[in-house]
């Protein structure tokens, strides 16, 4: 369940407050005096709270109305229950489980709330909620210290105390709010169910939460992805030093830090993550006010010289660049500066603007708008400090009035943010009125800007189009599978060292042979074949307790001899087993050395967390991989365009494009590991830590040196649904890869659309005729850009779906459909196209039966699409498989189809 009856809460038509009231009486009235205000359009009545004065507006009752959207409880908590019970056979669409301060209920109480609302769909916020409001419908059911103001940011607090003071800092600068919500226990309505809500409201332009943890993973990150794309979404998360996430058996499960996995999953999400209320409040109030679409270079122009050196090395110090203005510009800039002319012409392009302290008014409008008008620039950072010619006042009005002249400029949206240092209250009206994000330091305003920058590159980060994998890339998933199994059933929760070499060759991984020797006599044995290949042998010890062989000395390198072979494997069991009389030892490990002196020491893990699920560990490896630090963490699935990002956030990734001394590094192959590693996260459930360490890179190559692979215990394994939901984010579903027969018993593949199918979408639409494609868009089609294409390639899964049809002979794009469900995923939203030179030969109808069975699986109940009427080869097929057709309300052109899937079922 995620928006289904939410309405309930933000646009109810009727409220009833139950009671009797187990909080202070001054709750009751005030709760019914702000409630009073929405008389006009909602009507209001109190139950069981005896002995009050009730406000116009506010009629008292008996019993409970016989209709009502929202219900505000005030009673006893033992009593909710059967309260919610008894609203949800009325028809009640949502229930607040009001209190003046955070309060925590039994858990079993909590579920029994659940259970009475189930059956009926009622939604439930609280306990420990303080309320919500929608400010624009004069709706406040929120005991906040200051109501919110009418704006376009909604607002989702698990604080009561973070969002009263968001309140009062936001009614202080003039930002409003669409809602602001006190989630409190979250007994039903989460953050995602929110989140999926703001998105679809018109009113909201921006999505601003406070979260401490996250109840449902994988619907938290498909709604804030899919709120992303068009809106900033910022996050305030407090909760980073919780400890304690995986285990002690490998790197990984002490690598991984519950903050690294947060922030991996708010990257991923699209989400601006801020990490105090100071950062919030900045982000809040310029991608409230200022959002663009690119964010490459900015511009700086300043009074002063000390506040351009401040400004810049701020915006340099969070990676910003300064943008190289065009030399007409400079021109047309050098009577507002200090320079000379031939002084500005002459300075670097990308130093901040300093422009002269005694500049009118209008000279400082007219230099802005000079700026923002080049195209070399995204945005511009003013920053103003007062002088004896020219108050902070003026200069607000300034600014304001650059502004709003820039938003008539025709092109590209450009930012403005601006500094007022010292009293910035007395320049603030008018920025404020203007829109224009306005701080007091250069720090803050530099910050902010970047703030722009950040959520800029997020919205492009989620639309990128990744490279496609390599052809011959076809893991033998039964056989590793195969190998756990066989593990697993003897009681291990650990792999052998060959079952590891196995594993990783399975998926392509390339990994350096050994040969486990259970005693000395074995190893030289196994050292004879070694080293009539290579010159060198190391020898490990092996014990599933004792993990980290460099910490006890269990590794020796450089042998030259079956004999030496034979002592170091003796003499490691020999001390391996004095020092540490409990552990198991199974034995030694005999490999090839590798001598090439290029190679970077790499690591790659996998550990499994209490948020997120799984979780993928890459950084600078070797024994002193947890001293470094240097380890950033993504969650699966990866496709090679996250790879090479994941690669990017380690320092690492500086070596790996050589030196003076070093040779470069193969990335792509580095980020192929990576995807294979994701691969294996997904396909294998029975597998909850794995260390690859290191993970050496070469100029021509990689090599694994060393891995550790722990499994999950018998009595742990997971059903089929967990399997499914353990990832966050829904990967690929490959079980859909399927062969598609025509009528004429030509043979297609099918499979879901992937990202990297970009380019072949682009080819597809070349053959598709100019009628046909007003037909699908139902306008005329011609620029086929990298965002359209992206938003036809890049799924996700959880909630959409697209099925292509190619032609096994050359890969050719032969038509495609897609299903969109809602929020609820209840119903769907079908399209289908088919190349324009292929029609007549059962390819839509194919693909039709295949999108229905699809919904089918899914738990899709009804699916149903827009068709022109003129439109009647689509219109005959929807008849064919049983769709309803009716005209549209809107557009006599359009014609509704609708078919509910149990009665296709049925039909078939």
């Amino acid at each position: 369940m995620t928006i289904r009856n939410l309405e309930g809460f933000f646009s109810p038509t009727s409220i009833v407050v139950i009671g009797p009231n187990r909080h202070d009486q001054c709750v009751a009235d005030r709760l019914l005096e702000q409630l009073s205000t929405h008389r006009d359009t909602v009507k209001v009545t109190a139950v069981d709270l005896p002995d009050m004065v009730f406000p116009d507006g506010v009629s008292a009752a008996d019993i409970l109305p016989t209709h009502v959207d929202l219900a505000i409880c005030l009673g006893p908590s033992k009593h909710m229950p059967a309260r919610i019970n008894t609203l949800a056979q009325a028809g009640c669409k949502a229930v607040l489980l009001l209190s003046p301060g955070f309060e925590a209920w039994d858990s079993q109480l909590l579920q029994d709330c659940r259970e009475a609302a189930r059956d009926k769909g009622l939604r439930l916020i609280g306990p420990g909620s303080i309320g919500f409001s929608v400010p624009a419908q004069k709706l406040n059911a929120l005991l906040s210290a200051e109501a919110p103001a009418a704006g376009d940011v909604a607002f989702i607090s698990r604080s009561c105390a973070v969002l009263n003071a968001t309140l009062s800092w936001a009614n202080a600068r003039r930002i409003g709010f669409s809602a602001a919500v006190s989630l409190g226990e979250r007994t039903d309505v989460d953050v995602g169910d929110l989140i999926d809500y703001f998105a679809q409201d018109y009113h909201t332009r921006a999505i601003l939460l406070h979260v401490e943890s996250i109840s449902n993973p994988r619907k938290f990150l498909s709604a804030a992805r899919a709120a992303a794309r068009n809106k900033p979404v910022i996050a305030l998360w407090s909760g980073r030093r919780t400890l304690g996430l995986t285990s002690e058996r490998t790197h990984a499960g002490r690598l991984l830090t519950r903050e690294a996995v947060f922030e991996a999953a708010f990257l991923r999400a699209g989400i601006l993550r801020v990490t105090d209320l100071d950062e919030m409040f900045e982000a809040l109030e310029t991608l409230s006010r200022v959002r663009i679409p690119k964010s490459n270079a900015f511009s700086v122009m300043t009074n002063g010289q000390g506040l351009a050196n401040l400004a810049a090395e701020r915006f340099r110090d969070l990676d910003g660049h300064l943008a190289a203005l065009s030399l007409e510009t400079l021109h047309k800039l050098a009577p507002a500066c200090r320079d000379s002319v031939s002084e500005s012409l002459d300075r670097s392009r990308t130093e901040p603007i300093l422009v002269r302290d005694n500049l009118s008014p209008e000279g400082l409008t007219k230099a802005i708008g000079d700026v923002l008008a080049d195209p070399a620039t995204d945005g511009l950072l003013v920053l103003q400090a007062p002088t004896a010619t020219a108050s902070l006042e003026d200069m607000g009005a300034a600014i304001a009035a650059a502004a709003k002249a820039d938003k008539r400029r025709s092109g590209r949206k450009k930012a403005l943010v601006v500094g007022l240092i010292g009293n910035s209250s007395q320049g603030r009206k008018a920025l404020d009125e203007a829109k224009v994000p306005c701080y007091g330091t250069p720090a803050e305003a530099a910050r902010s800007l970047m703030h722009l920058a950040r959520d800029a590159h997020l919205k492009d980060f989620l639309m990128a189009a990744p490279a496609s994998l390599p052809r011959d890339f076809s893991p033998d998933v039964d056989h590793a599978r195969d190998v756990l199994t066989q593990a697993r059933a003897s009681g291990r929760t650990w792999l052998d060292p060959d079952e590891v070499v196995t594993l990783l060759e399975c998926y392509q991984i390339p990994v350096m042979p050994c040969r486990f020797c259970k005693d000395a006599p074995s190893a030289a044995e196994a050292a004879r074949e070694i080293l009539q290949k290579t010159s060198h042998c190391v020898v490990k010890v092996i014990s599933p307790d004792l993990p980290f062989k460099s910490q006890i000395d269990g590794v020796r390198l450089g042998l030259e001899t079956p004999e030496s072979v034979a002592s170091a494997a003796k003499d490691l069991l020999s001390q391996t087993r004095k020092a540490y009389p409990e552990a198991r030892i199974t034995g030694v490990t005999v490999h090839p050395m590798l001598e090439d002196r290029h190679g970077l020491e790499l690591y790659l893990g996998l550990g499994e967390t209490h948020d997120f699920g799984p979780a993928i560990l890459f950084g600078h490896g070797g024994t002193a991989v947890e001293d470094r630090q240097d380890v950033a963490v993504d969650l699966p699935p990866l496709d090679l365009n996250l790879a090479q990002a994941f690669v990017r956030r380690t320092d690492v990734a500086r070596l790996l494009d050589g030196g003076k001394s070093r040779p470069a590094l193969d990335r792509q192959a580095i980020a192929l590991a990576l995807v294979k590693l994701s691969q294996i996260t997904v396909d294998l459930s029975d597998i909850l830590e794995m260390d690859i360490n290191p993970l050496v890179a070469l100029p021509d190559r990689l090599v694994a040196l060393d891995a550790r692979v722990t499994l999950r215990p018998v009595s742990d394994t997971l059903s089929r649904k967990e399997k499914r939901d353990r990832l966050a984010i829904t990967p690929y579903p490959a079980e859909w890869e399927k062969t598609l027969h025509l009528r004429d018993g030509k043979a297609l593949q099918v499979r879901p659309v992937r990202p990297e199918d970009e380019a072949l979408f682009a080819q597809f639409f070349e053959r598709v005729t100019s009628e046909d494609l007003r037909l699908r868009f139902f306008a005329p089609v011609k620029d086929f850009s990298h965002r359209f294409l992206a938003k036809l390639t890049q799924l996700d899964y959880a909630r959409a779906m697209a099925f292509c049809a190619i032609n096994p002979d050359n890969g050719d794009l032969l038509g495609v459909v897609r299903l969109h469900a809602d929020a609820d995923h209840r119903t769907g939203e079908y399209a289908v196209m088919v190349r324009s030179d292929l029609k007549g030969i059962g390819l839509g109808w194919a693909l039709m039966k295949l999108i229905i069975d699809y919904a089918r699986s899914d738990g899709i109940e009804e699916i149903h699409g827009e068709v022109l009427k003129e439109n009647t080869s689509m219109i005959s097929v929807c008849e064919a498989l049983g769709f309803r057709i009716e005209p549209s309300p809107d557009d006599p052109g359009i014609a509704q189809v609708t078919l509910p899937v149990e009665d296709y079922s049925n039909a078939i």
